[in-house]
């Protein structure tokens, strides 16, 4: 068998060819979840009873006003329940709760015949079954910290001596940021629909990025085998991490519903409820102590890094862990102590979403960089590119950074190709002549691991058939989210295999065929079912290359004369990746198969009368080995990146924060209130480039991972924000910026930088997340609580 990177001459890998559904999804064509619900008869719609409050007690629940309803045909309720009454992994996600944890949490769920007929059955139970008894109700990251409501294991990535690297820095600055998280809003809500055939057996058809654990939830509620249910994921009209986890108590409650009536039942959520009821990012708060020699280059960094966890815990103890392990970005930390914690609060469960706590971290230190360079006296992209990881160096829990010099090369690459040294006199002279507008150009790094934190979950499964015929189906664990992931295993299928494009079909993804899969995470479906498909299509080509001996048979004819031969024509692949090691308990290890690279430059122009901005341009160097699949990369990077400059920018994400009756309710569960990038807010020109020269020796083909590093690059234009609305103020000026900076946000940073003119008149950084660097003298488990900071200074020496 060949090596698993190695590429055979004439396959398509690394071909330019369109998404695999392209032309379904662009003609409306494309089978999603939900549209399988007209192809079913006899189906019961669910719609729940959403709860009022952000915390209280179920004192009653009575199903009987919604049962008179019409077209009403069963209440499910937590008596219903045959096995676990939990929709998590960690036995605190009651899926039928006693105790109302947020605001709009479900406590039954109403059957009828119509969706209308459950919507009013359940508008029957709110109105006239069911008493709450309110509790008090914890909201803020604020409120979180000053009760000491935390849930889940702190975590703590260290290495050498924090005070003595503090003690020995020429320079040291002590800060807070707190930032808001962000609403996956994929096109396609949550959406489940569960049938169960004579003998009992359930099918799932789920809109889930994880059908395994889906699979083994539905199992645990029904107190049934995991071969009694199965799980199938269509495709998914975007996941983003959103249903990683949080699809798993929808295809629980559709698959009680049918096993308790005998018909099909279907969960599908309006965007108002999936909204309401779903988890998002986290929201961080930091506090942190840094230290720089008189070069500019890092000493040491002391910070404690608390998350918005919502009711329970999800995924966010491994979100808080590649926080922990991403903090340094692209720049080596000599002295770091890190600490991680999760509040408790009365929100969603916050989950998964792309770069998995990987942009929280980074966040962290781009924000401490662009704070601390006009304190230095340097500029921000030299302070950056100064502390960049050289050879020889290992991160802060302890792995040997590989490839550094590629972050260099991407760096160099950049410069060239968008011109930067004279487009920096342009805005200079630009911002000389213009008193209301000013224009800024940043240059943002990014260094992300690729494969999952935790080690178990890095393996993968696949199934290959080739019929007679000489076509090709296959099988294997990742699912379809719009990412592309199919399009590049049929690309690796027909490479390994020596056949055209056209000779090899994607089946849906399916518990029954390929089992204990992964979830489709981490940016690694490539990596992983790639292998798992290379592994079953070499195993059937070493077959056929004993039957074919030195004849060279075309294709058709060689399987045609296998099969007369008796010779097997269908494999099960499998792939694990290896040299990983990870110890959760130190944070300690090398839990990543390699680093994905990527440089982003970007030139925005800030109005100084309303804070609205341009962002003009764009341009983007990424790594991803050599391509699997050139045009899905590209999209993947322009996606990301766009998605990443929503969180950092445009997506403010509120909940009511007041003492009324709406507490806890979330303000922004509607586009009309959640800003989303549109194509007004997309780069003017957009240029990205793949790094040539980049094979990855031991991943699948030479490529590398594509879906979650480039949206950290997104930096690039919180950065260029920040300068831009710092050219408002004198020289050397630093700005503390919110985030999202939202025009109202960058119109009180201009307000900030004019406040520090000779005569100035500005009132200084205001807004929800504003961020503060004062002096001071935190240690690790004591941040400062969020609030209004104190201006810009350094620790006296």
């Amino acid at each position: 068998m060949s090596r698993l990177s190695e590429r055979p001459d004439g396959g398509v890998v690394g071909l330019a060819i369109p998404h695999e559904s392209a032309s379904l999804h662009v003609t409306g064509a494309a089978l999603y979840t939900d549209d399988l619900a007209g192809r079913i008869p006899g189906l019961l719609h669910a719609h729940p009873v959403q709860a009022p409050h952000a915390h209280a007690r179920v004192a009653r629940l009575d199903a009987s006003p919604a049962l008179a309803v019409p077209g009403v045909v069963r209440v499910l309720t937590a008596d219903d329940v045959p096995g676990l009454n939990d929709s998590g992994v960690l036995g605190d996600e009651p899926l039928f709760p006693s105790e109302v944890m947020f605001h709009g949490h479900a406590v039954c769920w109403v059957l009828g015949e119509t969706l209308e007929a459950a919507r009013i059955g359940a508008a029957a139970i709110a109105a006239e079954g069911v008493d709450y008894e309110p509790l008090p109700a914890i909201i803020t990251l604020s409120e979180a910290i000053g009760a000491q409501s935390f849930q889940g294991t702190p975590r703590q990535v260290r290495r050498g001596d924090v005070e003595a690297g503090l003690a020995r820095s020429a320079h040291v600055f002590t800060g807070e940021i707190e930032f808001a998280g962000q609403e996956h809003f994929y096109l396609e809500t949550h959406a489940s629909i569960a049938l169960v055939d004579e003998g009992g057996q359930v099918l799932v058809h789920s809109s889930t990025q994880h059908p395994t654990e889906t699979q083994g939830i539905v199992a645990h509620v029904l107190g049934v085998p995991h071969h009694e249910v199965t799980v199938q994921s269509l495709r998914m009209g975007g996941g983003f991490g959103g249903k990683e986890m949080q699809p798993h108590g929808y295809a629980a409650v559709a698959a009680l519903g049918a096993t308790l009536t005998g018909r099909p039942v279907r969960v599908r959520l309006t965007r108002t409820q999936d909204m309401t009821m779903t988890g998002k990012r986290h929201g961080y708060h930091a506090s942190w102590r840094v230290g720089f020699a008189e070069d500019g280059r890092l000493e040491a960094l002391d910070a404690t890094l608390t998350s918005d966890g919502g009711w329970s815990l999800d995924l966010s103890e491994a979100v808080m862990a590649r926080a922990l392990c991403h903090v340094d970005n692209a720049y080596h930390l000599p002295d770091v102590s890190l600490w991680g914690r999760i509040a408790r609060t009365n929100k969603t469960s916050q989950t998964a979403f792309r770069g998995f706590g990987g942009p929280q971290g980074m966040l962290v230190i781009e924000d401490i960089l662009g704070r601390c360079a006009p304190h230095l006296g340097l500029d921000p992209d030299e302070l950056r590119r100064r502390n960049l990881y050289s050879a020889g160096q290992t991160t802060p829990y302890g792995q040997e950074v590989r490839q550094p010099e590629r972050l260099v090369r991407a760096w160099d690459t950049l410069a060239a190709k968008s011109d930067l040294a004279a487009r920096r006199a342009e805005i200079s002279a630009f911002n000389e002549a213009q008193p209301h507008t000013k224009r800024a150009l940043a240059v943002t790094p990014v260094k992300f691991g690729i494969s999952f934190n935790f080690t178990p979950l890095n393996q993968a499964g696949a199934l290959v058939h080739v019929y007679k015929d000489g076509s090709v189906l296959v099988s294997h664990g990742g699912t379809e989210m719009g990412q592309g992931l199919h399009t590049k295993m049929v690309q690796v299928a027909a490479t390994a295999l020596g056949v055209p494009l056209s000779r090899v079909r994607l089946a849906p993804t399916r518990t029954d065929k390929v089992p204990n899969t992964s979830a489709t995470a981490a940016s690694s479906g490539a990596d992983l079912n790639g292998g798992a498909i290379k592994d079953a299509c070499e195993q059937i080509r070493a077959r056929l290359a004993e039957v074919d001996g030195d004849a060279g048979l075309p294709w058709e004819e060689l399987v045609a004369k296998a099969y007369l031969e008796r010779v097997q024509l269908w494999a099960a692949g499998y792939y694990r990746t290896e040299g990983l090691t990870w110890d959760a308990t130190t944070m300690r290890g090398s839990p990543f198969k390699y680093f994905a690279y990527g440089v982003a430059a970007a030139e925005v122009e800030v109005d100084g009368f309303t804070g609205a901005y341009r962002t003009r341009r764009v341009d983007i160097v990424h790594d991803v080995g050599d391509s699997l699949s050139p045009v899905v990369d590209i999209g993947q990077i322009e996606g990301a990146f766009v998605q990443g400059a929503g969180w950092l920018t445009l997506e403010d994400l509120r909940w009511d924060e007041g003492d009324g009756p709406n507490r806890g309710r979330v303000a922004t569960q509607a586009a009309s209130t959640y800003k989303l990038p549109s194509f007004s807010e997309m780069p003017e020109v957009f240029n990205v480039t793949l790094l040539e020269h980049a094979h990855e020796d031991g991943a699948i083909y030479g490529s590398k991972a594509v879906g979650e590093p480039p949206l950290m690059l997104a930096f690039s234009v919180r950065e260029a924000l920040r300068r831009a609305a710092a050219a408002f103020g004198p020289p050397g000026v630093s700005i503390d910026l919110a985030s999202p900076a939202t025009p109202e946000a960058v119109y009180w940073a201009v307000e900030q930088a004019r406040s520090a003119l000779p005569g100035g008149a500005g009132t200084g950084s205001k807004g929800p997340y504003a961020a503060g660097l004062a002096p001071g003298n935190g240690s690790p488990g004591a941040p400062v609580v969020p609030g209004d900071a104190p201006r810009v200074s350094e620790v006296p020496s």
